[in-house]
């Protein structure tokens, strides 16, 4: 039984929410068989309007397994997924799983650097594209050794009068045709992999300790590496994710999926988490609030994951239209700080509510979130999952526990948490520290937390982005957060950059407001009221916007190359 005096997190859990969790069993191959097996009638997914029914979305996975076992893919292999959200993603998964083989996630917005990156490490064969970026696959050099290229037409799976609408010959169309489609020649199409017949029923299906997907990381801490998930992994954090919100019923409830697929986040919950559930996943190729909200007026969802410009802009634009979000019980936020300014217009205009969570591409990926209840907390990131045990420990000393409510690097454990990074030993055990008392290993999250008496933990920041100067560390978000009061700064980001006399100087790069000028002398006044002398940054650069990633978290290490590389800094 476990301790709740060891585990606090344990007391602060929502009535109805298990402490642990049986060990997962089978493969996400039987997760989505149960679900066809038990809602056939019941709609899987909708595009567009155009809706696809849980048999008809087994027997689309049944016949592309088929085609992907005549291209060669045998159990163990890699087999790139490079598509936005549409019906055929989810086929595409299912289908590489059922086959035993391991699903390589891909941006399908990356530069052809980027991708190739990828493809060097990773070494599929098999590759199933959106056909915008079928050729730039095909340019791959040699040493990369792709042999078969699937290409797929996202339009296919819109209902007829929206691709009808796509070929008008007005220029709106033209380009959203042109955005969505391109004709690939040499390439096999998707409407022949569907077409197959389907797999051998008696096809052996994968192992639950087998690798099912390799995520590759956000590479902010340097070179991508690919995170190497079992099911094992994948189905605890679906269970897991069920288990925290017991109020979404099964067969009934309906998911919206404006998170890219190929993120972990959108993947575990949209993926796995709903179909797990048998609910209707509504599929969104990108986020667009007004067409999140044209579907909403029909059909709001049950359960929205998003993140916090999302729900920020979803909520303005709904009461601009005098669109209802009435229905919306519950949102989960995750990847960035979510604010008061966020939740309270969120909540006011749906009746549901809105917490925070938190996670890694490493840890399946989702490692805590608040409670789905009063007794959540503003400005954590909430408590530890079912069977997810935390420890905070000195960064530079990491079998040393630190007392709760003091800073350290936050390590965990759970059956969430991968098995190392494709083909890279060193790096993996780099990222594991030894248990104290001979347990299993702990993964070292990178993170500077506290935990506070009732288990709920809070980021305080990243290790590798702390910035040291004159032999002091500085948090660049507790800088960030002072520079944000000042009311001619609309978005800021906080770096380290070389100095001969203190090692790192700090350095603010801020967009302003509209109409505004930069004040450098008032901003940093500004910080100095809030932080000791040493936080406060020695220059402050006025820039147009910050990079972010496809989830809207401010990428500093670019901030940072973008600095060194400007005028500014020279």
């Amino acid at each position: 039984m476990a301790d709740a005096t060891a585990k606090p997190w344990l007391r602060s859990y929502a009535p109805g929410v298990p402490h642990e969790l049986p060990p997962p069993d089978g493969s996400l191959w039987d997760l989505i068989r149960a679900s066809v097996e038990q809602y056939p009638d019941r709609p899987a997914l909708e595009f567009f309007g155009r809706v696809t029914t849980y048999a008809e979305l087994g027997d689309q996975i049944e016949r592309a397994a088929e085609c992907l076992r005549r291209l060669g893919v045998e159990p163990g292999d890699p087999v790139a997924i490079v598509l936005p959200n549409c019906p055929q993603h989810i086929v595409a998964f299912y289908a590489v799983l059922r086959l035993g083989a391991i699903v390589v996630e891909h941006n399908p917005l990356y530069t052809p650097r980027e991708l190739r990156h990828q493809f060097e490490d990773h070494g599929a064969r098999v590759v199933i594209a959106w056909s915008n970026v079928v050729e730039t696959i095909r340019a791959f050099p040699d040493d990369v050794r792709v042999q078969h290229v699937v290409s797929v037409d996202v339009t296919r799976a819109m209902p007829f009068p929206t691709r009808a609408l796509l070929r008008l010959p007005i220029a709106k169309a033209r380009e959203s045709r042109a955005a969505l489609t391109t004709r690939v020649r040499g390439a096999v199409p998707w409407r022949e992999v569907v077409a197959s017949d389907p797999v051998d029923a008696h096809l052996a299906a994968p192992g639950v300790d087998d690798v099912a997907l390799i995520q590759y990381t956000s590479g902010t801490t340097g070179s991508p590496k690919g995170a190497t998930l079992t099911h094992a992994n994948l189905l605890a954090n679906a269970a897991q994710a069920r288990a925290w919100v017991p109020e979404i019923e099964r067969g009934t409830s309906v998911v919206y999926a404006v998170l890219p697929m190929f993120h972990a986040y959108g993947l575990t919950l949209c993926l796995t988490f709903a179909m797990s559930m048998g609910a209707r996943l509504v599929l969104f190729p990108k986020f667009d609030p007004d067409l999140v909200l044209k579907v909403a007026r029909k059909r709001p969802p049950t359960f929205l994951p998003a993140v916090p410009p999302i729900y920020e802009r979803l909520t303005r634009a709904a009461v601009e239209r005098g669109v209802s979000l009435r229905g919306i019980r519950i949102a989960i936020s995750g990847a960035m700080p979510l604010s008061a300014e966020v939740v309270e217009p969120w909540e006011a205009q749906t009746g549901g509510m809105l917490v925070e969570g938190y996670g890694l591409s490493e840890c399946s990926p989702v490692l805590m979130a608040n409670p789905v209840a009063p007794t959540r907390k503003a400005g954590t990131v909430g408590l530890p999952l079912p069977s997810t045990e935390v420890r905070v420990v000195d960064p530079d000393d990491p079998m040393r526990d630190v007392p709760y409510g003091e800073r350290g690097e936050l390590v965990v454990r759970g059956p969430q948490v991968f098995t190392g990074y494709w083909r890279k030993s060193d790096e993996t055990d780099a990222v594991f520290v030894d248990d104290p008392h001979g347990g299993a290993r702990w993964f070292r999250t990178g993170d500077i937390v506290t935990i506070d008496d009732d288990g709920f933990v809070t980021i305080v920041d990243r290790i590798k982005e702390l910035i040291i100067t004159g032999g002091f560390n500085v948090a660049p978000s507790e800088v960030e957060e002072a520079l944000r009061h000042h009311p001619d700064i609309e978005d800021c980001a906080v770096v380290g950059l070389p100095d001969a006399r203190s090692g790192e100087e700090v350095v603010a790069a801020v967009v302003l407001r509209a109409g505004a000028t930069l004040d450098v002398e008032s901003m940093r006044s500004l910080a100095r009221e809030r932080l000791t002398p040493y936080k406060v940054p020695k220059r402050v650069i006025a820039v147009d916007d910050l990079p972010r990633s496809l989830i809207g978290k401010v990428i500093r290490r670019q901030v940072r190359q973008r600095l060194l590389e400007s005028e500014a800094v020279r």
